[in-house]
């Protein structure tokens, strides 16, 4: 089992490949996932805390923690939604200072990752994540 086992192997890679974007983010406070985030929000907000574990297929529990972590840093603000139950994320001006100050660090997490997968790695995992986008309805 532990020769074949997919789960394994996957998740060798991507706690590696997250290890070198933590690592590389770590001046900055920020984490990997919370940059995700804080993409996410930029690109498509105001937007749901629910689309946003949806689009990154984050667990609704981990979402709420992260989120909450965020908030505390100032870097997001949740406010009221459309409907009672709704609430919108944005990203606040620290926030932003977050994304600009991290961009310089995530470019060297990238060089490094490619470094380490190679090219062959790289256009797998590119392929490997269009068909899970493809196949599965998390990431529509």
């Amino acid at each position: 089992m532990a020769a074949e086992c997919l789960a394994m192997r996957s998740r060798l890679i991507g706690r590696t490949v997250t290890g070198i974007y933590d690592d590389a983010l770590r001046p900055v406070g920020v984490t990997a996932g919370q940059l995700n985030i804080l993409a996410v929000v930029v690109r498509r907000g105001p937007i749901s805390p629910g689309e946003v574990a949806r689009r990154l297929n984050i667990e609704k529990s981990t979402m709420s923690r992260t989120v909450e972590r965020m908030k505390r840093n100032a870097w997001l603000e949740i406010s009221p939604g459309e409907s009672a139950r709704s609430q919108e994320l944005r990203i606040t001006k620290a926030g932003r200072r977050v994304l600009e100050e991290a961009e310089p660090m995530w470019r060297e997490a990238q060089r490094r990752a490619r470094e380490i997968l190679g090219s062959s790695g790289v256009e797998a995992i590119h392929q490997l994540a269009a068909a899970i986008r493809e196949r599965t309805a998390w990431a529509q």
